[in-house]
């Protein structure tokens, strides 16, 4: 998430002062999404800033107390910490959301920083773009499978849009919502964007060529850390709970059943709502080597991914398949580049599920083994090890480190980069526009998971896959098409 602002708060009734923030230069903001995610991009950063005010909140559900998270009450204790409120929730019993929770929330912190008119709430983000004429951006925090047909509509809209990781969930919504940005010349921001002045010290290696032409990136994850590779949909009966607006939340989907194992963090883990690993992580973690290797989409993708055994009514183990309906639990995916003027081929190996790459022999010289996350460049004149973001890169074999004097800058504050862009409607650094060859990446990638085994050759400029039946758009529920 977007690191904490560092920027003071002060109510809005003082006039002049340290961190005083004139209303014209106020932005208003739009928040769509109010689970969990969005609770916590709201308490971390965004809406403790004085330069930002939270003028309404979307969301189909309107209050429930079944949200999956990290912990029963995490973001409840994050609340406290806000509102300075020790008894805040006492009487919930469960993980809390939804529009009038988050309603709940931001108006009492902004009673206690300086007052507000009380945020307005909507069920529907249509309605919402459609009345909230003093909004500048939507901050949209939603399940996947919305991403694209919300943020086209608040670009159309004439809103900035600063939305959670993926842009799209295929190659066919990636485009759209690029075509829609270039068209409209709205500010986008992406935030699963960070500063490259804070990979200062890979930029350098990678440009100065530390360890040669680069030939190989490998990223790995310890992630899924929710639920994945069901062999079907659920097939039990379950209420849709009161205040929530099921057939809106499904959206573009073909309907189906309402069923909790679906929704909230858990809808991640199916292909219908969400994006996998890949999606979830790899925008953060594969912006470095895309951003600073230049890499453009890749013209082949292919995937290997982990099986399921399902015992049968006869209580005999014999069939093994790919989930058809659900990311597995661990992938290998393998991405090619095609060499350009400026370097040759590079490919890219993103693993899941705890899988890694082999250890590099300098490593284990060092007496160590790679991490449960991380990051390695392969070069023709050496190696890098990095965290799993590019962070903390480290040259290979250790003793290398000794003659590099340069030092990482601190992380800064992400929430500066899209404030800024919005204010002074320019560019953001993390607009969509520079995250559009990851963003089709990651579309790719997700294609492929769902056809493993299958080296798939990409035809970006006419977007299809050239030696596969392979669609590289969804179908959607009649009315939501794009």
């Amino acid at each position: 998430m977007a690191a904490a602002s560092a920027l003071s708060v002060v109510p809005r009734h003082v006039l002049g002062g340290p961190g005083f923030v004139a209303p014209s230069d106020q932005i208003n903001i739009a928040q769509i999404g109010a689970g969990t995610q969005a609770l916590r991009q709201l308490n971390g950063g965004t809406m403790r800033r004085s330069d930002v005010r939270i003028t309404s909140v979307t969301d189909p559900n309107r209050d429930t107390q079944d949200y999956v998270d990290w912990g029963r009450f995490g973001t409840r204790r994050s609340i406290r910490r806000l509102l300075e409120d020790d008894s805040w929730g006492e009487g919930d019993t469960g993980t809390r959301g939804g529009r009038d929770y988050a309603k709940r929330v931001i108006d009492a912190y902004y009673a206690k920083t300086g007052g507000s008119d009380g945020v307005r709430t909507y069920e529907d983000y249509r309605e919402m773009l459609a009345a909230e004429d003093d909004a500048d951006a939507v901050v949209v925090i939603v399940p996947d499978h919305l991403h694209a047909h919300i943020s086209i509509a608040a670009m159309k809209a004439g809103k900035a849009v600063i939305m959670h990781k993926p842009v799209g969930l295929s190659p066919h919504e990636v485009r759209r919502v690029l075509e829609t940005e270039q068209e409209t010349g709205m500010v986008t921001h992406l935030l699963a964007y960070s500063a490259p002045e804070t990979h200062g010290r890979l930029k350098s290696w990678l440009e100065t060529g530390a360890i040669g032409e680069i030939r190989e990136v490998h990223n790995w994850t310890n992630r899924p850390v929710w639920p994945q590779a069901w062999a079907e949909y659920p097939r039990d009966e379950a209420a849709i709970p009161d205040g929530f607006n099921w057939d809106l939340w499904q959206g573009p989907v073909r309907r189906q059943a309402y069923h909790p194992l679906l929704t909230h963090t858990l809808y991640r883990g199916w292909y219908n709502y969400g994006a996998g690993c890949l999606g979830d992580m790899g925008n953060y973690s594969l912006w470095q080597p895309h951003r600073f290797l230049k890499l453009g989409a890749p013209d082949m993708v292919e995937a290997y991914t982990s099986k399921s055994v399902i015992l049968n009514d006869e209580l005999v183990c014999r069939t093994r398949h790919f989930s058809p309906v659900a990311f597995p639990s661990a992938s290998q995916i393998a991405f090619r580049h095609p060499a350009t003027a400026d370097r040759s081929e590079v490919r890219v190996y993103w693993y899941s599920g705890s899988m890694k790459p082999q250890t590099p022999e300098e490593v284990l010289a060092d007496g160590a083994q790679l991490p449960g996350e991380g990051m390695l460049f392969v070069g023709a004149e050496g190696k890098i090890l990095c965290g799993f973001r590019g962070e903390n890169p480290r040259l290979l074999p250790e003793s290398r480190m000794a003659s590099m004097e340069d030092e990482e800058v601190p992380d800064m504050d992400q929430d500066d980069e899209w404030i800024e862009a919005v204010r002074a409607k320019t560019p953001s650094r993390g607009s969509f526009a520079e995250a559009a060859s990851l963003a089709e990446t990651t579309a790719l990638g997700i294609a492929a998971v769902r056809n493993p085994a299958t080296r798939l050759l990409w035809d970006s400029e006419n977007m299809k896959f050239a030696n596969a039946d392979v669609p590289a758009r969804r179908t959607y529920q009649e009315g939501w098409e794009l």
